[in-house]
């Protein structure tokens, strides 16, 4: 224990050297990947070579839409988790992040979109826990999920207890009044706003919308509706509120589709949690403009770094634990 204590120690300085100078998404130490499965999803595992021989494992859980392992997908290119993986891996830790299910190795698992419900997403974190939990060179296992991965972390934790909880850009609020919001953000003529905000308020409470505009498509056709009502049902700052599990809530201060209000939510529930806001990082942790556009457009760029604050704050909060 002393001796991964001092590996660790000395990897923790070299991430916040390292991510100081805007290098976070680096490796301080070798790491070395290997393909994972299990019960159908498929991911990969990441470990320092020649790490010490048992360390804190920590589990990815990735947010909302068609988002495979290294934080990627049909509109957006970040390499969030990946970034992360090897940068948690480069500082002794075991990393697992996974495709999400009905996306790139893990597609299979979904056959029909209209059969996707939120709890799915709940039970592909544990197995991927329960795998880590099962090897013999962890010592302690941390659920670390972004976005819509928070909520799913939030509920897995619930379900099996874990060393930590890490919410990245969590929300705090039901998944129908952050949806409100980000449409009344877009600009939309009154009339579009106004049938989306209507279609939204039926799925919310579990009806069906056949008719979709075609400009609305993309966010409520038929057959997503059902996950969208089975989402809207979860009530984060409220589960969060009855656990226990040491938590830490990062936040970023440009983030855009995630606020200020949401992390407030989800810390009057648990005061205890640990508060991280990053300044100028945006919903994916880079550091970003203000102006929307800008910000964005960080979104279609894997080649921009993490925010160099982001890996220190992670560092930190793991060896205050273990």
């Amino acid at each position: 224990m002393a001796t991964r204590r001092a590996f660790l120690a000395a990897a923790a300085c070299a991430v916040m050297l390292t991510a100081s100078k805007r290098l976070g998404a680096a490796p301080v130490f070798e790491v070395i990947e290997s393909e994972w499965q299990a019960g159908g999803l498929a991911g990969t595992f990441a470990e320092a070579r020649n790490g010490p021989r048992t360390a804190p494992a920590v589990l990815l859980i990735a947010g909302s839409g068609p988002t495979d392992r290294n934080g990627n997908g049909p509109a957006i290119a970040t390499d969030l988790y990946r970034q992360l993986a090897l940068g948690l891996a480069g500082a002794g830790y075991r990393v697992l992040r996974y495709d999400k299910r009905g996306v790139g190795a893990s597609a299979a698992l979904v056959r029909r979109e209209e059969d996707l419900r939120f709890n799915h997403y709940v039970e592909d974190a544990a197995l991927a826990l329960a795998s880590l939990r099962a090897r013999s060179d962890t010592d302690a296992v941390f659920l670390a999920g972004h976005s819509e991965g928070a909520s799913v972390a939030i509920r897995t934790a619930a379900q099996s207890p874990v060393d930590g909880l890490v919410l990245m850009a969590g929300p705090g609020r039901r998944l129908d009044a952050i949806l409100a919001d980000q449409f009344r953000a877009m600009n939309l003529p009154d009339a579009m706003l106004g049938r989306a905000l209507a279609i939204l308020s039926t799925v919310a409470a579990g009806g069906h919308v056949p008719d979709v505009p075609k400009a609305l498509r993309m966010a409520f056709r038929p057959s997503v509706q059902p996950f969208l009502a089975s989402e809207c049902a979860v009530d984060p700052a409220a589960e969060l509120a009855r656990l226990t599990t040491p938590t830490l809530l990062l936040q970023g201060t440009r983030d855009l589709q995630v606020g200020a209000q949401d992390l407030d939510a989800l810390a009057r529930g648990r005061p205890d949690a640990q508060i991280v806001q990053l300044s100028g990082a945006n919903h994916v942790f880079k550091f970003a403009p203000s102006e929307r556009s800008g910000n964005f457009a960080l979104y279609r760029d894997p080649r921009i770094p993490l925010h160099p604050d982001m890996l220190p704050s992670l560092v930190r909060f793991i060896e205050a634990l273990t």
